[in-house]
């Protein structure tokens, strides 16, 4: 059964809304798209709640309009800007001595109990990078593995409560509710790493307008993030200042004659800022020197924070470029022989169905690797931001329909597929458990579950029955 899904990305200078249908082999179909000019954001953040909301609705609105449908929840990206980045471990016994989701639901929830992370701080994602089975190191799926213990090491990426409070307000205000948040650098790296590159480990750059977010990507789960302030509109505001020309100017300058290659020596004619009836002639050359040292700048600033990852080694694959910045000729050439002759590749979002011809450019690949989370392309174990285990396995998880205000423990609906198996059982139905390795795994609670709880109605009616 197809479930329909919005998935809203929310950019320094762009917000883009996806509305797709994902089929039960996970497989997805882009039926509405809408975009708008971001407004009340800086850097990423959300400076003006009003602001943000109608930018937010304008791309909403265009989406609806194209599909024809209407959606209440929405799952959102967040700007790594006020993120901060974790490792833990936790350890756990396996008393059956069979791993089950269970038992992984587990580890992960103890590693997040084991993290320091300050009381102004949400988690975002637990994503685990090593399982350790016993002795045996680096095991990619313990998934039903025989072992008496089994441990983890997580990557907890976490962000300002306030920050994330004021994202759901915008949406909100927009007229939809966040059902999950994404931090942008993990979706923008779903969009565009193919399987041999999450194999051999890579750094994911999406170059944006306003930012850049970097996210490394080794054993098969991110193992690092990090927020840069620089982006393509920096160039535009050189090239005003430079060339005293306005900002919008500027920025068609810098589309029509963004070049890193060698320039020719011709003339262009342009407006003076504050008088745009004169006019000045300026050299091709002066664009090309103001715009190359911006990129030499900002590429240098990506490879100081490779460096600062202390993961280089582990990045086989080297570096994806992705974002609206790299539209400019010639930047691959300069980043590889900035990063340390690395392999590097400019990528654009890859194709899924439905895809319009607008998106299949590298400026969308935040929003496209929104829909693909939704279609299951997260790590195969992960917590999200609603303390919600996600697993993925070779058979697509079975999809049910679900109201949120009815079960409000998943923060979730018809959107992201819960197993028949996950939905909890009305509290006065009494029910033998057994252990069940297959079913999904909430988690709600701050400590490890260990093993099941008796029902408090239960016991409370026992006791009553037991007076009368």
């Amino acid at each position: 059964m197809k479930r329909t899904v919005l998935a809203i990305d929310i950019g320094s200078t762009k917000v883009c809304a996806l509305i797709a249908e994902i089929d039960d082999d996970n497989s997805a179909q882009i039926i509405g798209a809408g975009i708008a000019k971001a407004q009340g954001l800086r850097k990423g953040s959300i400076t003006n709640i009003e602001l943000a909301s109608k930018s937010i609705k304008s791309a909403l609105n265009d989406a609806k309009r194209v599909a024809g449908t209407e959606l209440r929840s929405a799952i959102v990206t967040i700007s790594g800007a006020y993120t901060k980045s974790l490792n833990s471990s936790g350890i756990v016994n396996i008393p059956n001595k069979e791993i089950s989701l269970n038992e992984i639901q587990r580890v992960m929830h103890t590693s997040l109990y084991n993290a320091n992370i300050p009381n102004e701080f949400e988690v975002l994602h637990a994503l685990p990078y090593n399982f350790k089975v016993d002795d045996q190191d680096f095991i990619e799926d313990p998934l039903g593995m025989n072992a008496a213990r089994l441990e983890v090491e997580t990557h907890i990426i976490t962000t300002q409560k306030s920050n994330l409070n004021n994202l759901r307000k915008a949406v909100k205000a927009a007229g939809v509710d966040v059902e999950s948040v994404v931090l942008s650098g993990y979706a923008s790296a779903i969009a565009v790493l193919n399987a041999d590159e999450k194999e051999l480990g890579a750094a994911v750059v999406d170059m944006g307008g306003n930012t850049s977010n970097i996210v490394i990507h080794s054993g098969h789960a991110i193992r690092y993030n990090d927020f840069l302030g620089v982006g393509s509109n920096h160039i535009t505001n050189d090239l005003s200042m430079a060339l005293h020309t306005p900002l919008h100017t500027a920025d068609n300058v810098k589309i029509n004659y963004g070049s890193l290659y060698t320039p020719s020596n011709d003339l262009i004619e342009l407006p003076v800022i504050g008088d745009e009836n004169s006019s000045h002639e300026v050299s091709l050359e002066v664009v090309h020197n103001v715009i190359y040292a911006r990129v030499e700048e900002t590429l240098m600033i990506i490879a100081q924070s490779i460096e600062k990852s202390g993961l280089k080694e582990h990045m086989g694959a080297g570096v994806v470029l992705t974002g609206g910045f790299t539209k400019i000729e010639g930047l691959r050439e300069l980043a590889v022989a900035i990063l340390d002759n690395m392999p590097v590749r400019l990528a654009k979002p890859t194709d899924i169905g439905g895809l319009f011809d607008t998106l299949r450019d590298p400026s969308y690949s935040g929003a496209v690797g929104l829909v693909k989370y939704l279609a299951g392309g997260y790590t195969p174990y992960e917590i999200d931001v609603n303390r919600r285990m996600r697993h993925t396995s070779e058979e697509p998880m079975p999809s049910h329909n679900m109201i949120q205000e009815d079960v409000p423990k998943f923060d979730s609906s018809t959107s992201i597929p819960i197993p028949p198996s996950a939905i909890p059982t009305p509290p006065l139905i009494k029910e033998e458990k057994k252990a069940e390795p297959q079913k999904m795994v909430n988690i709600t609670e701050k400590k490890p579950v260990e093993g099941d709880q008796p029902n408090p109605v239960s016991k409370f009616w026992n006791w009553a029955t037991q007076l009368f």
